[in-house]
């Protein structure tokens, strides 16, 4: 659950990245927003791997 927790809070601070490289073309924004979707897709295949595994053992 705390992986979870931490997919969400990273969600929640990129917010305001997004809002700066959509609406105000700040690039480096983007490079941000690009490096917390990388780090997003890693929380998410781990949590994934977590619950196939919890599933496989029941």
């Amino acid at each position: 659950m705390k992986k979870f927790d931490d997919l969400k809070k990273l969600v929640t601070s990129l917010e305001a990245d997004v809002d700066k490289f959509y609406n105000k073309a700040n690039s480096a924004a983007g490079t941000r927003v690009r490096k917390g979707m990388q780090d997003l897709k890693n929380i998410a295949q781990s949590i994934r791997l977590e619950v196939q595994e919890a599933k496989n053992k029941v």
